[in-house]
């Protein structure tokens, strides 16, 4: 399937598992990490949901929810029944996942809310955030060994959530933002994303002028064009993170409804994408097929 990309760094991989389409991030691929942005492609779920929905929020069967990821986990490698969710609000709060919140959110009542940040040193605990247009956004310390990621749409990066884990990783890791490697997945582009007035104020007061006139087209009228993607980065390079350590993924979800569900394109009739990250496990472990 032809992916409409920005401006072709092609820093992904697209992978078909049986029929099911997910993009992996080269930048995390080398160090063996599992890691994923899901598509619309290989699930069960039906009409504006088709195929591959794995949100339980969105009005689907249960049932297909459930089937989507274990589909899901099979073609990645890693096991869908260890699964732990954030309940998203558009904030900076950051959650440590340790043992005992394995399976929140899918196979056990998630007590994890007002939660846009997952964190975790323990291998083979995947963990999932939810898109439609926002954008993912991936860490990972090889150093301390530690995975996280969280959920920056356009309050959440005006906040600077990525600052917020950084922090965090550091706090409770002691980790370094110089050796965190990151990457900013897919979602809406700039060309697709028309925010108003108050919102382009906010990341006036957010970013220093140069950064803001490079992330901001002002379209007249009170409309502007902003692009999350450059955003983002500016939030990790401002956050300690090396610029050679960050991958800055071209696919906007807006510009490839076949294969990405986006809630502009299809103004609210869709599903959710996960993006997930997991430490390897050491030995054994939960994978695909061949």
């Amino acid at each position: 399937m032809d992916i409409k990309y920005i401006n072709h760094s092609k820093t992904t991989k697209l992978h078909n598992k049986n029929g099911v389409l997910y993009i992996s991030f080269d930048i995390l691929d080398k160090f063996g990490i599992v890691n994923g942005f899901s598509t619309r492609i290989g699930g069960v779920s039906k009409e504006h949901l088709s195929s591959m929905n794995l949100s339980f929020h969105r009005g689907d069967d249960p049932a297909n929810v459930m089937e989507n990821h274990k589909r899901l986990g099979k073609a990645a490698g890693y096991d869908y029944r260890k699964l732990v969710f954030s309940d998203q609000v558009h904030e900076t709060a950051i959650y440590k996942v340790t043992e005992k919140d394995a399976g929140k959110g899918i196979t056990v009542p998630s007590d994890i809310v007002s939660t846009d940040g997952l964190v975790t040193n323990i291998p083979g605990i995947p963990l999932m955030t939810f898109y439609a247009d926002c954008v993912p956004v991936y860490f990972y310390d090889p150093i301390k060994k530690v995975v996280a990621m969280n959920h920056s749409g356009w309050k959440g990066t005006v906040k600077n959530i990525s600052s917020h884990m950084i922090e965090t990783m550091n706090r409770e890791y002691g980790s370094s933002a110089s050796d965190i490697i990151c990457a900013i997945g897919p979602s809406i582009c700039q060309a697709c994303y028309e925010v108003s007035l108050d919102v382009a104020e906010a990341f006036g007061a957010a970013y220093h002028e140069e950064e803001y006139a490079s992330m901001m087209i002002d379209k007249g009228n009170g409309k502007y064009q902003l692009d999350l993607h450059k955003a983002n980065y500016y939030n990790l390079i401002n956050s300690g993170v090396s610029a050679e350590h960050i991958a800055v993924t071209d696919i906007c979800t807006c510009c490839n409804p076949a294969l990405l569900f986006s809630h502009r394109a299809s103004h609210g009739m869709r599903g959710n994408l996960g993006g997930f990250i997991m430490l390897p496990e050491k030995t054994g472990g939960y994978m695909h097929e061949t």
